[in-house]
């Protein structure tokens, strides 16, 4: 059984559990985010924090992202977006545009798309080649546990949707004026190959599946669901990580009323 087939789908939160568990998590998360960049304590910095988002169109990743850094201040974490890479980006290590976003010891940044494009669309789509996108699992392996070994944590989220889903989320996002950009003929085209895209993310989960940085696979059916899963994951791992850097984290009981 795969990752994405071990997740239940059918998970939800009703809106009053939904709207607790928001508030709650959100000082958890803000907690930590201060106490790793050094704001609470003794003023010592912890690790850097990296999350890496992918999933399927329309599987809510902007609305997780929206939630998961409400709470913080925007002064304290970079949101970064990318998109297919650009001529001149093309002509590089395709693993170099992400670089320079890259947080610091103490530092947070949150990616909306990752290098995992090389084993997924530039997989499927043709635009890398075979031996290109084999040899990149090994690449992306290497490249996240040196990311480990110097102090950052790197949390890495599937959402994950059924088609039927998606084909209602397209529809609605089709009628609604201020949604519709979201929407383009290359989102409609690739639902058509949905099959080589599961293979390739089953793939993806499994070879880049490792213990300094696993997927944490989301069922992002319902959206509100989706996203206090996405930040329980994410405190999870910092919890996690930090303990495996030695970096002392405050309690939840110390937040507060």
């Amino acid at each position: 059984m795969t990752l994405r087939e071990q997740v239940d789908l059918t998970q939800k939160l009703g809106r009053k559990d939904y709207e607790q568990q928001l508030e709650r998590r959100g000082r958890r998360l803000e907690q930590l985010r201060l106490a790793l960049g050094g704001k609470l304590g003794d003023g010592k910095i912890g690790p850097g924090l990296l999350v890496c988002l992918e999933g399927w169109d329309a599987a809510g990743k902007g609305g997780a992202i929206r939630r998961l850094v409400a709470p913080l201040d925007a002064r304290h974490v970079r949101v970064v977006q990318f998109s297919a890479p650009t001529a001149d980006e093309k002509r590089h290590f395709y693993m170099q545009r992400f670089t320079e976003w890259l947080p610091g010891h103490g530092g947070m940044a949150v990616f909306d798309r990752t290098w995992y494009g090389r084993v997924l669309v530039e997989r499927v789509e043709g635009y890398a080649t075979t031996e290109q996108w084999q040899r990149a699992y090994s690449e992306i392996v290497d490249f996240e546990r040196s990311l480990h070994l110097e102090g950052v944590i790197v949390v890495k989220l599937w959402l994950e949707i059924s088609p039927q889903m998606q084909l209602k989320r397209f529809e609605e996002r089709a009628e609604d004026p201020l949604k519709a950009w979201k929407l383009t003929d290359e989102d409609w085209r690739n639902r058509d190959r949905w099959g080589d895209y599961a293979l390739a993310v089953d793939e993806m989960l499994e070879r880049t599946n490792t213990d300094w940085a696993p997927w944490h696979v989301i069922a992002a059916e319902q959206k509100r669901f989706a996203r206090i899963a996405v930040i329980d994951a994410v405190i999870e791992e910092i919890e996690r990580g930090c303990a495996a850097h030695g970096f002392k984290l405050p309690a939840a009981s110390e937040i507060g009323p």
